[in-house]
């Protein structure tokens, strides 16, 4: 299959979207398709060498306003078009429903070409978070419309797509998340890391990896972390990640380690050499950072829904509370905080459960969905 994937985010962007289409970019050129990867150009960042398993092709991008850590790609109609009329791809894949994503999917449908497209982030509920709530009914709208011209949706979990399903998005398909259990694993752990967060052998440490933006649910993230801190003195607390809020926490929170921006393969070394992972979004799609925290042997703490509801059975290998009760998110946490055997057992469950969370059976279900789509094209 010749595979032209469009995302307006991608390695060395550290974000999930970004890490799971490299992930599958590589896997399926592996697999011996000819992958093409469309992304805007980021000459500011480290090049990330992707050993020859797909091509890359870089386009204008422009920063996000208030982050720039991002870029929007600009419309490449024309592009796509020349490009995709002398060199024809069997399937074109939209990752990200931006100018760059929605012109991909006019040009492909211009040429007759299948597309398929992924649900990755609820921008239409971020809208309240950034003071424009009026403009969220627009927002669906737009990512309905850019989806539902594609021949299939993937989403990250069945919840989800039933969730889409009841907006009006039509062809949905479960597209989930594996674990590269080789970054995120309990063996990374480090003395000589936590010694320079000033965490003694003995003191718990919770860490919390993402975008410091505030659709992060930040407020109650503190407010959980002082509960903490109240119950057990000795904890400390790591953010690593960057974002418009950073600046801003860090100046209201000198006791806390920030540690800024790490790779993929750094980042692991961080979870790991943690106790605690409290998750207190509730705009993700599905939450990496939740399995990436279970697979390196964290005791985590969570609201009950997307990569929560689907992995964490409560009291078992980790905690849930409702979606509509941050106070017993609070509670959890401090429970993680004082319990130093709730600790071990629940870091213990956690690993063995997303051990065989792997990203072959993922990229396998996700190969044969686009070779049907591939097929029902064809047949026409």
């Amino acid at each position: 299959m010749k595979l032209a994937i469009v995302s307006e985010t991608f390695p060395p962007e550290v974000n999930g979207v970004a890490m799971t289409f490299g992930h599958i970019a590589r896997e399926l050129g592996r697999r011996v398709h000819e992958v093409t990867v469309w992304r805007p150009s980021r000459r500011d960042l480290p090049p990330v060498g992707n050993g020859g398993e797909f091509a890359e092709i870089p386009v204008p991008g422009v920063p996000i306003p208030g982050y720039s850590l991002l870029r929007l790609g600009l419309p490449a109609w024309r592009r796509f078009r020349r490009r995709w009329q002398d060199q024809r791809p069997d399937l074109v894949h939209v990752v990200t429903e931006g100018p760059l994503g929605a012109s991909a999917v006019t040009a492909a449908q211009g040429l007759g070409l299948p597309v398929t497209s992924s649900f990755h982030t609820n921008f239409h509920t971020y809208a309240r978070h950034y003071g424009v709530a009026p403009l969220r009914r627009l927002a669906l709208g737009w990512l309905r419309r850019v989806h539902n011209r594609t021949h299939r949706t993937f989403a990250p979990t069945a919840e989800l797509c039933t969730e889409l399903g009841a907006m009006g998005f039509s062809n949905l398909a479960v597209l989930s998340r594996g674990i590269d259990t080789g970054h995120f694993h309990p063996s990374r752990r480090s003395v000589e890391l936590r010694q320079t967060w000033g965490a003694a052998p003995d003191d718990p440490v919770v860490i919390h990896v993402g975008r410091m933006a505030v659709e992060k649910n930040y407020d109650l993230l503190f407010r959980t972390y002082a509960a903490m801190r109240s119950a057990q003195p000795r904890l400390r607390f790591v953010l690593a990640g960057e974002g418009p809020l950073q600046r801003q926490l860090t100046k209201a929170h000198p006791e806390c380690v920030f540690a800024g921006f790490f790779s993929r393969e750094e980042i692991g070394r961080y979870y790991a050499s943690a106790d605690i992972y409290i998750h207190a979004s509730l705009t993700e799609t599905f939450g990496n950072v939740l399995t990436e925290a279970m697979a390196s042997g964290l005791a985590v703490a969570g609201f009950d829904y997307a990569a929560a509801r689907q992995f964490v059975r409560n009291g078992e290998n980790g905690l849930t509370v409702p979606p509509d009760q941050p106070e017993a998110l609070t509670a959890a946490a401090a429970c993680l905080a004082t319990d130093p055997g709730l600790r071990e057992r629940l870091r213990t469950a956690a690993y063995i459960t997303v051990s065989e969370q792997s990203w072959d059976k993922v990229i396998v279900r996700f190969e044969e969905d686009l070779l049907s789509v591939v097929a029902a094209h064809r047949a026409a």
